[in-house]
């Protein structure tokens, strides 16, 4: 995964509370066993109608609306819990998902595919969604390593929790098996030491 560390970058707006996963990506689109190809399908049935024309009205489809970061209201990812979910959003070119509320299953999917989600207040949700109507050029910055998010137009911080394994995981792009690997020469060092230890 690409190591994750400092993100500033505009945002796209989904202010829709509830989204589910399979709103997110229906299951129609399940039968692949790789991660690729599946960004394009993100919010298939809200960015296309049933001919394949593109819906001018969903925000995906606005020009004016590009980033790395994905707002959406409270409760999104809820449903069940495919993690191609996380697959298409990651495909899609999102880093990071902030909303005031995650399905707990769909946080840890982001989280092992290398995508943050960023959970704020409900006030400074309102917040950002008007700033980005306002303008949708607005910026916002996410530093990891401080774990904070900042509104680049009205100044406003705050910090953000997160597990302090995933943090490690994703500042530097390890998956599972990447970060026991990184731990080798510990591993390594215990069995050694358990080894001598029993030959006492």
């Amino acid at each position: 995964m690409t190591p994750f560390t400092t993100l500033s970058t505009t945002a796209v707006p989904l202010p829709i509370e509830d989204v589910d996963t399979d709103q997110i990506i229906p299951a129609r689109f399940l039968k692949a066993v790789t991660r690729d190809g599946f960004g394009e399908n993100l919010f298939r049935d809200w960015r296309f109608d049933k001919d394949g024309q593109m819906k001018e009205d969903f925000v995906l489809n606005n020009p004016l609306y590009r980033g790395e970061i994905l707002v959406a209201g409270a409760n999104f990812g809820c449903g069940s819990s495919r993690e191609h979910a996380a697959w298409a959003i990651g495909d899609y070119g999102f880093r990071v998902v902030v909303s005031s509320y995650f399905a707990d299953i769909f946080r840890g999917n982001a989280l092992n595919n290398g995508i943050l989600p960023l959970v704020v207040s409900p006030t400074l949700l309102d917040e950002i969604f008007k700033t980005i109507e306002a303008d949708p050029q607005a910026r916002f910055t996410v530093n990891l390593e401080a774990q904070t998010f900042k509104n680049e137009t009205t100044g406003t911080v705050s910090t953000f929790d997160i597990d302090s394994y995933k943090k490690t995981c994703l500042i530097n792009g390890y998956d599972d098996i990447d970060y026991l690997l990184s731990q080798r020469e510990l591993i390594e060092k215990f069995e050694q030491e358990r080894q001598d230890f029993s030959l006492v």
